[in-house]
């Protein structure tokens, strides 16, 4: 284990003066453990029903089962430095705890959704800097979910959002031709503004008449054909109005989508014919909502194919997306696909695992746990090699084994109260973290009152904000705390030097992060 920053302190304390605190505790952490790999994803189902994607867009997993590249590009704003997030593993879910480490400290914002095809329909922000125009980015930290277990981030658009691409020339279907999409969206997160859309656009961000977009559309604004109920509803943006179905006479089938997370579907054949789908995303089938001729006027279809998130097609080079939605995933393919394969892209989403919450203090679980002081990012607590005392310090994919193990540790139901949690050390069997005179060690359990007691921490959301603070189950007012490099139970202010109220929130806030060993 490297020597411990004589100056750390120092350092510490001149890294926190140029930090700044812009993160919203959510509940949410990452679930630990390796992301298991899919065998296929919605477009690899796409393609083997003869209608390959040709744009591919997620925030938090692969939708082919061989994808092991960047999902999405964060940007922070201490500095402006800009980080691709990947992947836990192929086909498999956002690595949310590559985000939080580079955000960890300071805010950060979505710049854009890469394009998974291989074709290069990356989605950028309409706004300087992105594609041009008058938007801005989502704020990247908004909302966390699980997938599958594990931690992701949605993209989160609210008004003044939104991203675009022209893929007119990258393979996105154009005039008459058929297309199919989808979005994993969110029930509960909507408005009544124009428009909070998904799919084929014109290039020229101008309402160039019917049929010139073929998106879809999710929110509380209902145009023509009648909709049931008080929203939100999937419906078809074609230009110049959303349709629930294909007229403007009443849609007994159109329904509220109040589900959490809702998959909604499009497809057009860009003649005669286009359908509605929608499901809760968690759980069931696909409920028909539309499958029936074009709208009279959208014959043939004129798609321009440029492809909009988040907002409508004349918008945003002059004027600002009065939207508001969450987008989880989606894609659009070239052709009509059936309805078997509708089905099947549905089962695959319904598979993937959406969740609101997830922990990663399941009893049995391995966790490493991440300091969040803007000083000491890349360092996590870890029982020192040479003696028991318990520490920080860095751990990268190039350590040793050793070192890599010595910060990993296995929650446990808490030895004396099991609402909360003990850390046993991942090698070392049978010892757990514990205080002792308020200083943190890694000792064998001794069957005591008085140990189980010391050795008992209870989850908190973290005292700054970020990730999570552990509080002392015999003293409470006290918290896991890292001052120069050493762990503590720490209150905030008092006699003792590691006590001190100087970084006290961001000291003692820590990321439960994916485990090194």
């Amino acid at each position: 284990m490297p020597a411990l920053p004589t100056f750390r302190r120092l350092r510490h304390g001149l890294a926190a003066s140029l930090a700044t605190l812009a993160f919203a505790f959510a509940g949410l952490v990452a679930a630990t453990g390796a992301s298991h790999a899919a065998t296929r994803g919605p477009c690899d189902i796409y393609a083997a029903g003869g209608t390959p994607c040709v744009a591919a867009h997620s925030t938090t997993r692969a939708l082919y089962a061989s994808y092991n590249g960047s999902l999405y590009q964060v940007r922070r704003s201490s500095d402006n430095t800009t980080r691709d997030i990947g992947v836990l593993s192929a086909g498999g879910v956002a690595n949310a705890a590559a985000q939080d480490s580079f955000c960890a400290g300071t805010g950060c914002v979505i710049t854009r959704v890469y394009d998974q095809t291989g074709k290069g329909n990356t989605l950028l922000y309409q706004g300087p800097g992105g594609t041009g125009g008058a938007d801005t980015t989502a704020t990247a930290t908004s909302e966390a979910v699980a997938v599958g277990g594990q931690k992701a981030y949605a993209l989160y658009i609210k008004p003044g959002n939104s991203y675009f691409v022209d893929g007119s020339a990258s393979g996105v279907p154009t005039g008459s031709s058929p297309e199919g999409e989808y979005m994993v969206t969110s029930g509960t997160h909507v408005n009544n503004g124009c428009c909070f859309d998904y799919g084929n656009t014109e290039t020229d961000h101008k309402a160039d008449g019917n049929g010139a977009m073929d998106a879809i559309n999710f929110g509380t604004e209902c145009w023509f054909g009648g909709c049931s109920g008080t929203g939100p509803w999937v419906q078809a943006d074609l230009e110049n109005g959303l349709f629930s179905g294909g007229s403007k006479t009443w849609n007994p089938n159109q329904v509220s989508q109040t589900s959490q997370f809702v998959t909604a579907m499009l497809k057009n054949n860009g003649t005669t014919l286009m359908a509605l789908n929608a499901a809760n995303a968690q759980s069931g089938s696909l409920t028909r909502l539309y499958s029936g001729s074009l709208p009279s006027g959208y014959n043939p279809m004129r798609k321009q194919g440029a492809i909009i998130l988040g907002s409508g097609g004349d918008c945003c080079q002059t004027n600002t997306n009065a939207s508001a939605g969450t987008f989880y995933e989606g894609a659009m393919v070239k052709g009509y696909p059936s309805d078997a394969t509708d089905a099947a892209v549905q089962a695959d989403i319904a598979a993937a695992g959406y969740a609101t919450t997830t922990t990663p203090f399941t009893p049995g679980a391995r966790i490493s746990l991440q300091a969040t002081t803007a000083c000491c990012t890349s360092d996590y607590l870890q029982h020192d090699a040479s003696d028991d005392k318990v520490v920080i310090a860095p751990v990268t994919s190039s350590s040793s084994s050793t070192g890599k193990d010595d910060a990993t540790w296995i929650v446990r139901p808490g030895l004396a109260d099991s609402k909360c949690v003990s850390f046993e050390s991942a090698n070392a069997s049978g010892a757990y973290l514990r205080h002792y005179a308020f200083e943190l060690y890694l000792r064998p359990r001794d069957g005591t009152a008085q140990f189980a007691g010391d050795a008992t921490f209870c989850p908190r959301p973290g005292n700054s904000g970020t990730g999570y603070s552990f509080q002392s189950f015999n003293y409470p007012a006290k918290y896991i705390r890292h001052y120069s490099h050493v762990a503590y139970v720490a209150g905030d202010g008092g006699s003792y030097t590691w006590d001190a109220a100087s970084l006290w929130p961001q000291d003692t806030s820590w990321l439960a992060s994916t485990p090194w060993s």
